[in-house]
């Protein structure tokens, strides 16, 4: 018996699910052979530092990136993007260590736009947000484990996170560039259509605005306005990242009225918000955190608008999703974080 013990083979699944970082799901086992080829899908060196995880500071390099990348299950092929989003979320205004012992829910949303996203199958069509897409699930998943094994994100240790959330398990798509009736995301941001670009913001699970009677965009955007606007969000308190992914249907609506991508991003950065009397009556309000808004709001007037949106750069409006009478609209964290935005190298 004792020797039926001793050579008792070691359950590789279990191995791992039993370990405090595990996210609970089962991890492919980083085996030697596995982890030199997805290593060649890199051309970097494999121990060039990438940086420092917090809160535990530990190391990503090359070659742990690429590591996490399989146990979540990327294809060698998906490794350039993890990589690319990890330097991303590292830079000084993204605030990932804020983020890592929050007691809030937010999660970093990953928006892969170029040819490369295509290439490899991250989908921004019908259920973009998963499941059931392997490109958008893992890549995700890996800056996942990234940020509970070399960071120590872990609940209830360092990570404070209230409920969590399922966006915190992954939380990566692209844009529905094929029912898209403008340019991408990151076009708008002055990249050309054939670079390969990531753009991360610290953003809540959506809520979606479901709207299958409006057929002229006036109607239609004092909806997802409204969506975007609430006394327990956050982005009522504070300068706040917010994405807004509209449905192609809806997207439509706009682009055959005659609607550009900016007029419909102005347009829902004037109409989302809350009067001062409305904000008082519940929520978040603060005076003292109003006076502290980096726009000019008077706490005394109940009439005074406070938009959701302070500074136009926060929102972040993109094409996706399926066709449907639908937008989603995610609510950003407490102001101390800045969505980020690059190209990565293929």
């Amino acid at each position: 018996c004792r020797r039926a013990v001793l050579n008792e083979r070691v359950d590789e699944f279990e191995f791992f699910l039993e370990k405090p970082w595990s996210d609970g799901f089962p991890v492919v086992t980083p085996t030697e052979e596995r982890i030199s080829r997805i290593l060649a899908q890199t051309e970097r060196d494999y121990e060039e530092v990438i940086g420092l995880i917090p809160p535990a500071m530990e190391i990503a390099t090359v070659r742990t990136v690429a590591v996490h990348a399989l146990m979540a299950g990327c294809r060698p092929e998906y490794l350039p993007v993890v990589l690319g989003a990890t330097e991303l979320m590292l830079r000084e205004e993204f605030n990932v260590n804020g983020v890592q012992g929050t007691m809030h829910g937010v999660a970093p949303m990953m928006i892969v736009n170029g040819p490369y996203a295509a290439e490899i199958g991250v989908h921004g069509g019908n259920g973009c947000l998963g499941p059931g897409f392997r490109a958008n699930a893992t890549i995700g998943r890996a800056i996942r484990l990234i940020l509970m094994n070399l960071g120590a994100g872990i609940p209830g240790i360092s990570s404070m996170t209230v409920f969590g959330m399922p966006s915190r398990y992954t939380y990566c798509l692209s844009e529905n560039m094929e029912d898209h009736p403008w340019d991408s995301l990151a076009v708008s941001k002055g990249y050309r259509p054939d670079e390969n670009v990531i753009t991360m913001a610290m953003v809540e699970s959506p809520r979606f605005c479901f709207d299958d009677v409006s057929d002229e965009p006036d109607r239609l955007l004092l909806g997802i306005a409204d969506t975007m606007a609430a006394m327990g969000s956050w982005n009522m308190h504070a300068r706040s990242d917010m994405v807004v992914a509209m449905g192609p249907q809806h997207a439509g609506i706009c682009a055959r009225a005659g609607l550009r991508h900016r007029d419909v991003h102005r347009r829902l950065c004037e109409l989302a918000g809350l009067r001062v009397g409305d904000l008082k009556t519940g929520g978040n309000w603060r005076r003292e955190r109003a006076l502290a808004l980096p726009i000019k709001v008077d706490p005394d007037d109940d009439d005074f608008f406070v938009p959701a949106i302070k500074d136009p750069e926060d929102l972040q409006l993109i094409v996706a999703g399926g066709w449907g009478p639908c937008t989603a609209v995610c609510h950003g964290w407490s102001g101390g974080s800045r969505a980020v935005h690059g190209t990565y190298q293929v």
